[in-house]
C-alpha cells in the first residue's frame, strides 16, 4: 500500500479539500457561527457558542427540525462546549443541502 500507485489517494485528498474548501467558509457565512479550517481528518469543529442554544440542544434540534445529523462538542469534554462536529465525508451535494439546512435552522432561532 505505501509503495504502489497513490493516485486513489491522491485523489481522495483533493475530494475531501474540495469538501472542506467549501464547508468552512459556508459555515462562517452563517451569523452566529465561526469555524476555523481543520488541519487534518475529515471534521470541522465550528464554535456556536453565540447561539442561544448549548451545543447538545443545537445538535437535538438540528436532527430533529432539519434533518441534519452532528455530533455535539460536548462529547469531546469540557473544552469543547459551544462547538459541533461535523464530518464532511459526505457527497459535496450533501453538505450543501447540510448548510442550506443549518442556515436555515440557525435563522429561526
Amino acid at each position: 500500500a505505501l509503495l504502489g500507485p497513490q493516485d486513489a489517494v491522491d485523489a481522495m485528498v483533493a475530494e475531501f479539500r474540495a469538501r472542506r474548501d467549501f464547508l468552512v467558509p459556508a459555515l462562517n457565512g452563517i451569523p452566529g457561527i465561526s469555524c476555523v479550517e481543520p488541519l487534518g481528518a475529515f471534521y470541522a469543529f465550528p464554535n456556536i457558542g453565540s447561539l442561544p442554544l448549548s451545543a447538545d440542544e443545537f445538535a437535538d434540534r438540528l436532527l430533529g427540525e432539519a434533518g441534519v445529523a452532528l455530533l455535539s462538542g460536548s462529547a469531546f469534554g469540557s473544552h469543547a462546549a459551544g462547538h459541533v462536529r461535523i464530518s464532511y465525508a459526505a457527497s459535496l451535494e450533501s453538505l450543501e443541502r447540510a448548510v442550506e439546512r443549518i442556515a436555515g435552522f440557525v435563522a429561526s432561532l
